[in-house]
């Protein structure tokens, strides 16, 4: 476990900012410990003491306090565990980071040939409503209406702000998420977990909220593939495990396979690299480098996928130029879409369309 912090030099107790300091450093530390509220504040202790953020006036005891008032965590005979609140407080966290650049636009083609939400894009403009695709915003409309109420010196963007193109009408889409749980994604002292988990439940908080239609499913990828509930998004941590992202695809197809509709998706958090595959009921890897056998059979699987009309967008964690160039070919190949973004910076992303051939720099 990794965490770069120094003296504390923020706001002190009396401060709403100091409350708001501290909540953002647990929350980040509960990602971290997949959801175990109480190692959580055992780090919150130790990084109190050593950095003198709590102290006689609010201690410990006091944040723990705070934080069951709030409804984030409660206290159990074991313990402390996070409350559906606090899960929810997280993905809604994690949305707002990657969604002040992300487009939610290209999660995925909702459309019908009938009028109303969020297919083909019109001229007209209207205001924001609830459950509208943040990909649809009409940027120089919204900043216009941001002037307008807090004038250029103070310049914020609210929600009564936001403009909207008028759009077709978007129909419910399947979707599957799929995570990369595999040892590469924390080997050589790399957190790249962290980011996947913040990824995947942004994408969460983004379908519930705004698209309560949709069907949502999770599968993660190590060794083998497997399914597992939305409420355990939270607690995933990488295990001693290779990459068989054919796997992964392949469970994902058949659960798309059996939903209803024609709309579905595959959205992948990855670090690129597959290097397992089953083969005759066991399991083939190499570690080193691309292996050409499992290249071939994962880029297979995104064929097959195109075939079925089921777009996989991926969420590329990793910067080595072999992987960005797998990852490419397998997008391009499934005519699919790639956020190349980088863990440590999770604003800023280079997004490649596949569907309509563009590429874009988001920031």
């Amino acid at each position: 476990m990794r965490f770069d912090y120094s003296k504390w030099r923020g706001p002190r107790p009396e401060d709403i900012e100091f409350i708001k300091q501290l909540m953002d450093m647990y929350r980040q530390i509960l990602l971290q410990t997949g959801g175990d509220v109480d190692e959580a504040l055992r780090w919150m202790e130790h990084f109190g003491e050593q950095y003198g953020f709590f102290n006689e006036q609010f201690g410990l005891e006091d944040f723990k306090k705070m934080l069951e008032q709030s409804g984030e965590a409660e206290r159990t005979p074991g313990g402390y565990q996070v409350t559906p609140k606090g899960e929810k407080r997280i993905r809604q966290d994690s949305l707002n980071e990657i969604f002040s650049t992300l487009e939610a636009g290209q999660t995925g083609d909702h459309r019908t040939p009938t009028a109303g939400k969020g297919g083909e894009r019109l001229s007209e403009t209207r205001a924001y409503q609830f459950g509208d695709n943040l990909s649809d915003l009409d940027p120089l409309g919204t900043i216009s209406n941001a002037v307008k109420r807090s004038g250029v010196d103070d310049l914020s963007v609210t929600e009564e702000d936001l403009s909207v193109f008028e759009q077709e009408h978007l129909s419910a889409c399947a979707t599957v998420l799929m995570v990369d749980i595999s040892h590469s994604m924390i080997l050589y002292g790399e957190d790249r977990i962290t980011p996947a988990k913040k990824i995947a439940l942004a994408l969460v908080q983004l379908i519930q909220s705004r698209y309560p239609k949709d069907t949502l499913d999770v599968v993660l990828f190590g060794d083998d593939a497997a399914q597992v509930p939305l409420k355990d998004l939270l607690k995933i941590q990488a295990g001693p495990y290779h990459t068989n992202t054919r796997a992964g695809i392949q469970l994902a197809r058949r659960i798309l396979e059996s939903r209803k509709g024609v709309n579905k998706q595959i959205f992948m958090i990855t670090d690129g690299k597959p290097s397992a595959i089953r083969e005759f009921g066991r399991l083939y890897k190499n570690p080193f480098g691309l292996d050409p056998k499992i290249v071939n059979k994962t880029l297979d699987e995104a064929s097959q996928c195109r075939r079925k009309r089921i777009t996989i967008t991926t969420f590329m964690l990793a910067t080595d130029p072999p992987l960005l160039d797998f990852v490419r070919k397998l997008t391009a190949l499934n005519h699919g879409r790639i956020y190349e973004t980088d863990p440590n910076n999770l604003g800023a992303y280079v997004f490649r369309d596949f569907v309509r051939n563009r590429r874009k720099r988001l920031h």
